[in-house]
Formats: C-alpha cells, sequence, structure tokens
C-alpha cells in the first residue's frame, strides 16, 4: 500500500485502511450511497474489513492507489471517501467521492476530489480519468463538470441494468 497522504487546506486524504471499517460501514449505508452507488452488503464492522480488504486494499497492492478517507484536519473527523478505481467496463481507471450527509455542500467534495485529480495525472501517472454517476446524482454531475470532466454519453457497466453517465478528464 502507498501510504501516501494528500494535503488540501481543510483536509487529509489517507488511504483508506482496516481501521476505517466503522466509519465505512456507516457511509456505505447512507440513503444517496445506497440510492446512487448501491448495496454492497455492508452491515456489520466485520463486513466493512472484508471489503477493505478484498476490494480497497488489494487494489492498492496492485496499482499504489485506491480509496482514499477524508478527513478535517480541524478536529480529525473522517467526513467521506475519494478514490480512483479500476472498475470492470471501464477503458480508463474511474474518480469517485461519497460524504456523510452531515458534510455535504460545504466544499469538501471539490478540494478532495480536485487533489486526487491531480494526484491522478501527476503522481500516479494516469493519463485520462473517467467517472461515472446515475443520472439522477445531480451534485455528483455538477461536481465533476467543476473538476473539468466532460460528458461522454451513458453507458451500462457489465451485470448492471441502470444506465450511467460517463464523464472523461485527459491530460
Amino acid at each position: 500500500m502507498s501510504g501516501k497522504r494528500l494535503d488540501t487546506e481543510r483536509l487529509y486524504l489517507l488511504p483508506t485502511t482496516l481501521e476505517d471499517a466503522e466509519f465505512f460501514m456507516r457511509l456505505v449505508n447512507t440513503p444517496k450511497w445506497l440510492r446512487y452507488i448501491g448495496d454492497r452488503n455492508i452491515k456489520t464492522v466485520d463486513d466493512a474489513k472484508g471489503y477493505i480488504e478484498h476490494r480497497v486494499l488489494s487494489q492498492y497492492k496492485r496499482l499504489g492507489y485506491s480509496s482514499f478517507t477524508i478527513i478535517r484536519k480541524s478536529d480529525h473527523e473522517k467526513l467521506g471517501v475519494c478514490g480512483i478505481y479500476e472498475r470492470e467496463g471501464l477503458d480508463s481507471k474511474d474518480i469517485g467521492f461519497a460524504f456523510l450527509p452531515e458534510f455535504e455542500g460545504q466544499g469538501f467534495g471539490y478540494e478532495a476530489a480536485s487533489a486526487l485529480r491531480d494526484a491522478a495525472f501527476k503522481e500516479f501517472g494516469l493519463s485520462e480519468l473517467l467517472a461515472i454517476t446515475s443520472q439522477s446524482n445531480l451534485g455528483s454531475q455538477k461536481l465533476l463538470l467543476k473538476l473539468g470532466m466532460q460528458p461522454q454519453g451513458k453507458i451500462v457497466l457489465p451485470n448492471e441494468t441502470e444506465e450511467l453517465f460517463l464523464f472523461s478528464l485527459s491530460r
């Protein structure tokens, strides 16, 4: 695992670890996560640890990046996650983000995603980033456009039925 910390004015982005399992379990069961990202069937801390181990940490080991837990510098509160993910059905890596409801609408999403977008190109050596979002997730679409991502049409991922909006950004 990289262990690389990203810093912004108000935030630390630290690689997600097993120590984040309780927070992660809470996050993936919020109404917006369930509606826009989907039910990952994480009902216990052990479920969250298993997901982090098999999905997050394994990608860190292979690629050197994955999910980052977003922590507010002022009080060390965990706010959400932002990551660059390998997704079946996408030709390039995908940037994604999610926050606990009480931390939405405060600019944390743009601050965290901007730092990760920049690291993707400058530190992780990527030449393109993709993003997918539910057609009804207007907040996510607005943030992706603010990040400089361009709409590329619609896509249905393998083994899924929902038609998602696809965005891209190249450097």
